[in-house]
C-alpha cells in the first residue's frame, strides 16, 4: 500500500534535496557581515557555531560560537570569495566583490641621496624593530575583543589618512598604513578595544614609543610616535583604559598619535571600525 505524500511535505523535501544538490545552506541562520566590503576593510562575521569559512580558500578561524575576521588589504583584487559549511554538512558560497578606494599620492622632487638612503646602521636598527613587530601581529589568542564595537584611541583633527603614498624623486615611497590624529604631546591615549599588550618598545627606530593591543583571532591595533608608555607586554586592558601619551618620537615631524589596524599581517584602516570622526566630535561638543 502507498502513502500519499501531503502537497506540503514533497515541496519541503524537494526543496531539501535542491538545497544539498546546489551546495546551499539549510541553517536557519546562514552567515552575516559586519563592515563595508572595500579595499582597507576589516570585516567581522557571525556564522552557527560549528561552521567552516574559507576566504578565497583559505581556512579563517572561528570562535567556538560562530565569530570570525576577515581582512582586505590597500590593494585587494575586487573579486573574492567566501565559504562556509555548516554543521549540517551543506555549503554556501558567497562572491564579494571588494570596492575600491582612491587613496591621496604626493610626488615630491629634489630629495638629497643621504636622505633616500639611511645608513646602514639606521637600516640594521629599523629591520630589527620591524621583526619585534612583526611576531606581536602573528600571535593568535582566543580573545573575543575583535567582535566590539571599537572606539576612538583618542579624538581630534586626522592629519593622515590610510593609504596615501609619497613618490620621492620618482621612486614611490611605502604608503601610509595608519591614520593619523594630531593632538599635543602628553595626550592620553586609550584602548579601542579590551585586549592584552604585545609588544611594548619606547624607542623604535621609525616608529618611536610603540605599543602593540592584541584583541584576538589575528586583530591588533599598532600605536606609533609615543611619548610615554604606561603598560607592559602581557598586561590586560579593557576599552576605554588610559595606555599611553601622545609624542613625536621616531621619524616625525610633529606630535601625534598614529594608529595602526592589523588582521595578522595585513594592514588594513582603522576608520573602517570607528564611528567617523567628524560625528565623535559633534557629540562630544553637544555633551559639553
Amino acid at each position: 500500500m502507498s502513502v500519499k505524500q501531503s502537497p506540503l511535505k514533497a515541496i519541503s523535501t524537494a526543496a531539501l534535496f535542491m538545497a544539498s544538490v546546489l551546495g546551499f545552506s539549510t541553517s536557519a541562520t546562514a552567515v552575516t557581515f559586519q563592515g563595508k566590503f572595500e579595499q582597507g576593510a576589516l570585516v567581522r562575521g557571525t556564522v552557527p557555531a560549528g561552521s567552516k569559512v574559507l576566504l578565497n580558500g583559505q581556512a579563517i578561524k572561528v570562535t567556538p560560537t560562530g565569530q570570525f575576521a576577515i581582512g582586505f588589504d590597500r590593494d585587494a583584487a575586487a573579486e573574492q570569495v567566501v565559504k562556509v559549511t555548516y554543521p549540517d554538512g551543506l555549503t554556501e558560497i558567497k562572491p564579494l566583490n571588494i570596492a575600491p578606494k582612491q587613496y591621496k599620492i604626493d610626488r615630491i622632487t629634489g630629495i638629497s641621496k643621504k636622505i633616500m638612503k639611511p645608513d646602514p646602521v639606521a637600516q640594521a636598527r629599523a629591520a630589527k624593530d620591524a621583526k619585534q613587530t612583526r611576531a606581536a601581529r602573528d600571535i593568535f589568542s582566543e580573545q573575543q575583543a575583535f567582535m566590539q564595537s571599537f572606539i576612538w584611541p583618542v579624538t581630534g583633527r586626522i592629519s593622515g589618512v590610510y593609504g596615501s603614498q609619497r613618490v620621492y624623486n620618482d621612486v614611490p615611497g611605502n604608503p601610509h598604513y595608519g591614520v593619523d590624529v594630531a593632538r599635543p604631546t602628553g595626550t592620553e591615549v586609550v584602548a579601542p578595544a579590551d585586549g592584552v599588550i604585545t609588544l611594548a618598545e619606547p624607542d623604535m627606530f621609525y616608529s618611536g614609543g610603540t605599543v602593540i593591543i592584541d584583541h584576538g583571532y589575528g586583530v591588533s591595533s599598532t600605536f606609533l610616535h609615543l611619548s610615554k608608555l604606561y603598560l607592559n607586554v602581557g598586561d590586560k586592558v579593557a576599552q576605554g583604559d588610559k595606555v599611553a601619551e601622545i609624542g613625536a618620537t621616531g621619524r616625525v615631524t610633529g606630535p601625534h598619535l598614529d594608529w595602526r589596524l592589523n588582521w595578522f599581517q595585513m594592514r588594513l584602516d582603522p576608520v573602517s571600525i570607528v564611528p567617523p570622526m567628524e560625528k565623535v566630535l559633534a557629540a562630544q561638543k553637544v555633551a559639553k
